[in-house]
């Protein structure tokens, strides 16, 4: 090759640099102009932000390692952009479903770009807009898909305490005691860890009334086996007068008469209220001492069961017993 087509040639290559050097020079005017738009729009139009935003990213990859500084700055910001849109349809009670996709289209980003902030940001959203889901769902007693929302709720946040309050007042509604027991007792498990007492009494209350209310319809039917597991299944939660009662009528009519003894007294030492109040167990005691063989024991308590409903069937069991 001669001089001449050598130095040809050098000044075609010089031309194709210069060309390049000013395409990637423009490039970057264009990421720094888009990037400005998306600095500029943020705080009133996230979404033109978002679209600035993730031109700045496209144009970045195709300039290279001269505009890197440009896109990780918008990679930072995107998810947040994202997370925003998602929120704002939240205070705006946008329908649920929209909400819960917009949260997870903010979820996907943070994934994408590797932002474990923004995507717990995002996941906040998304489990309040599956919240507000279950929450219309259960308003319209459709507790199958009030349910379903609560669970994938519970898949974000385990921890989420109201989801599984209102899972257990689901399963109250349903009568299904086994799921429901399963639940409050999750509940429970929780909020003792969290030292939290109102809600633990409040839960426990729950629990307790619940089963003694079905062991009180089980007895009702004379289902006397079920009423007890009913019954010792509220006795979990804690004690109460009532449940004692139904204990000592249940442990009456299956004639084991001790235990009706010891639950009518237990209920006794709960009762402050007035003889009326008190008739009740004095009723269920009696019957025990009658069923033991304690007259003069079992005439002293139905003395003391002659008011209100109680008061007919104490004094024909007087009557029966030739009390004085």
């Amino acid at each position: 090759m001669n001089m001449k087509e050598i130095k040809r040639i050098m000044v075609i290559l010089f031309v194709s640099a210069l060309t390049v050097t000013g395409l990637n020079a423009q490039t970057r005017n264009d990421v720094i102009t888009a990037y400005n738009e998306g600095a500029k729009a943020m705080q009133t139009d996230p979404q033109a932000a978002i679209t600035a935003f993730e031109k700045v990213i496209v144009l970045s990859d195709q300039v290279g390692e001269e505009a890197a500084d440009l896109r990780q700055k918008a990679v930072q910001v995107l998810p947040g952009l994202y997370t925003k849109l998602a929120s704002t349809a939240l205070n705006e009670k946008k329908p649920a479903p929209e909400v819960i996709r917009a949260a997870k289209t903010a979820v996907s980003v943070a994934e994408k770009y590797e932002n474990p902030t923004g995507k717990t940001n995002a996941q906040k959203v998304l489990a309040q807009g599956y919240n507000v889901m279950a929450s219309e769902y259960f308003s319209k007693n459709d507790y199958a898909n009030a349910i379903l929302a609560f669970d994938s709720l519970l898949t974000i946040n385990p921890d989420y305490l109201a989801a599984i309050y209102n899972k257990a007042l689901i399963y109250i509604k349903q009568n299904d005691a086994a799921s429901f027991e399963k639940t409050i007792d999750l509940y429970l498990e929780k909020v003792k860890s969290a030292n939290d007492e109102e809600k633990v009494k409040k839960a426990s209350t729950l629990a307790l009334e619940y089963f003694r209310g079905a062991g009180s319809k089980a007895n009702q039917a004379n289902e006397l086996d079920e009423a007890l597991e009913l019954l010792n299944k509220s006795a979990k939660y804690g004690d109460d007068k009532d449940l004692f009662y139904y204990f000592a009528d249940v442990y009456n009519k299956q004639k084991n008469f001790d235990s009706g003894a010891e639950y009518a007294q237990k209920g006794l030492d709960l009762e402050t209220g007035a003889a009326e109040a008190k008739a009740k167990f004095y009723y269920q005691l009696a019957v025990a001492q009658v069923g033991k063989g304690q007259t003069a024991e079992a005439c002293a308590s139905f003395k003391n069961a002659l008011y209100g409903p109680f008061a007919e069937a104490s004094k024909a069991q007087r009557t029966n017993l030739k009390c004085e």
